[in-house]
């Protein structure tokens, strides 16, 4: 049962989410107009809009994007992830903190900030809200042609993003950080959303999983709705191999990056990941847990 202290808010987001109250869907649409037509009353009579709905989804993220961060051209190929904004932000914000406490308590902000994303994925999502909320610079990294073409494209026609974010390719899909990062270069921090699946069998499943148990709930959210191409969800030996192979080659570029960070979406996952952290010698980790409603996502973050 909703309080007055939490009627109407998003739980546990970050305190300085943009996101933690419900959406005000009137403000939304007046900014955006062509939101209104997908806006539909939930069981309480108040405004929502289906969540199984892609364009749905597209639509409501343009509006969040054009009212909360600047932004005025945000388009997707069909087949790549419409992320829901609101988790995005919390990253950022919890890194923010990271950098906030080796500079007195004071999150840097400004160019002098760089941060680079593993996989920015055709959305830009990152970027966007990072610069918008401390002027960081970025660099994303990208595999997949069409996603590093449309990334390239929101910063391009976006000027509050142009000369702040560099989208750059990634030729080879054995690297993390090899060909991305040009010697010498410096970071205060990576960032990674990697591939959770194994495999597009694993993908397939689950979305068979999520629409026998959605029926007729317009208000959840399985993952089919969001799109995701190959590169976006499933690598070959998924999340845990994906991650390993990111802390291998962290080592190599430890004298380029102040902090390095990945989601962890499986919690068995930790173990064997801190372990390879203990074998390449990080000399400190951590796992900060970033609460967002009843679902728990882990930060795992580590230095030299």
């Amino acid at each position: 049962m909703s309080t007055p202290e939490n009627k109407g808010k998003i739980k546990k987001l970050h305190s300085r989410n943009r996101h933690l109250a419900q959406y005000n869907f009137d403000k939304l649409v007046a900014i955006y107009p062509p939101l209104k037509q997908y806006i539909i009353p939930n069981k309480s009579g108040e405004p929502t809009i289906n969540f199984s709905n892609r364009d749905g989804v597209k639509a409501l993220n343009k509006a969040l994007l054009k009212t909360y961060y600047d932004i005025d051209y945000w388009e997707l190929p069909a087949d790549n992830l419409c992320p829901p904004i609101p988790g995005r932000a919390d990253y950022i914000h919890y890194i923010a903190d990271l950098l906030g406490e080796s500079n007195e308590g004071i999150i840097p902000r400004g160019k002098d900030v760089k941060v680079l994303d593993v996989g920015v994925g055709a959305n830009c999502i990152y970027p966007i809200v990072g610069n918008y909320e401390y002027d960081w610079n970025f660099v994303g990294a990208e595999l997949d042609y069409q996603s590093h073409k449309n990334a390239s494209e929101i910063v391009r026609k976006n000027a509050r993003l142009r000369n702040k974010v560099e989208i750059r390719m990634q030729y080879n899909p054995t690297n993390i950080f090899t060909n991305i990062v040009k010697q010498g270069e410096k970071f205060d921090i990576s960032i990674c959303n990697p591939p959770f699946f194994k495999s597009n069998k694993d993908v397939m499943e689950q979305t068979m999983r999520k629409l026998k148990n959605l029926g007729n709930k317009s208000d959840q959210k399985p993952i089919q709705n969001f799109g995701g191409n190959n590169s976006e969800l499933w690598c070959r030996g998924g999340e845990r191999v994906f991650i390993t192979n990111m802390i291998k080659e962290s080592e190599k570029y430890k004298h380029q990056f102040r902090w390095f960070t990945t989601l962890v979406s499986r919690k068995e996952n930790l173990h064997p990941l801190k372990s390879m952290l203990e074998r390449v010698k990080a000399r400190e980790v951590r796992v900060i847990n970033m609460e967002q409603g009843n679902k728990i996502t882990r930060l795992l973050v580590w230095r030299f």
